[in-house]
């Protein structure tokens, strides 16, 4: 049987931003077809400038290779139609008049005419379920619906790989929940960048931790919350309650 390839496969890679700072200091990472992995990990360890190595928005020393595709400058039209990026403020992302538009704005960039633009920004919308907020404008949505045009329209571009930067800020528990079954339901491998246990726990197949600009642990979500204490809030605060009344 042969080796299942990686649809993400990174080595060595280490990039020092311009005041000394050593953001990643040699992660060696793989994602498969299928696989959902959290990215767990304190404030500035590393782990959103290691995702935007994925499509070329930084550039360090290493390897990085997504879909057999290395990340340089000749390739990065068609790394970026391989892989979505879905930033953590949605605000970020949303900017055309209607809800709509802003989903046909990709696939009218990589060169699909009006109405083909139109029919797949429609599907996309059906397939997060907004297709009845199609003429919206962005800006009277609530955040769990700017979540997900925010991910439709990464959707209409067909991307391989789906990558989101901490989902769940200023997702109230409804739209957590709706956003991690939406998820389920995509066939993307999927990268999740989260201080969120919870979520991850509902979506990932394994876990990585990073420390300092390194991947110092890997293996299932349960294993490296426990290890690292990475328990949710809402279980700190009930742990602690119970511990006072006690």
């Amino acid at each position: 049987m042969s080796e299942r390839k990686p649809v993400i496969e990174v080595r060595g890679l280490r990039f020092r931003y311009a005041d000394g700072t050593m953001a990643l200091d040699g992660v060696d990472f793989r994602l498969y077809a299928g696989e959902t992995v959290a990215l767990f990990g304190r404030n500035g360890s590393g782990k959103t400038t290691f995702v935007h190595h994925l499509n070329g928005l930084l550039r360090g020393e290493g390897e990085v290779t997504v879909c057999g595709l290395p990340v340089k400058k000749e390739n990065l039209p068609t790394v970026r139609r391989k892989i979505g990026l879905v930033f953590q403020d949605s605000d970020e992302q949303l900017f055309m008049p209607t809800v709509l538009e802003d989903v046909a704005f990709g696939p009218l960039n990589l060169g699909f005419g009006a109405a083909e633009a139109i029919e797949v920004a429609r599907a996309a919308l059906r397939e997060v379920g907004l297709e009845s907020l199609a003429n919206k404008a962005p800006y009277h949505l609530s955040a769990g619906e700017k979540k997900r045009v925010a991910l439709a329209g990464i959707l209409a571009m067909q991307p391989e790989i789906l990558v989101l930067d901490e989902p769940t800020t200023f997702l109230d528990p409804p739209s957590q929940s709706q956003l991690a079954s939406l998820l389920r339901s995509l066939p993307q491998a999927k990268l999740i960048v989260t201080h969120d246990a919870n979520f991850a726990l509902a979506l990932a197949t394994r876990a990585v931790f990073f420390e300092k600009g390194k991947i110092v642990a890997e293996g299932s979500v349960e294993e490296i919350v426990e290890r690292f204490q990475w328990i949710p809030r809402t279980l700190r605060e009930r742990e602690f309650t119970t511990h006072q009344a006690e």
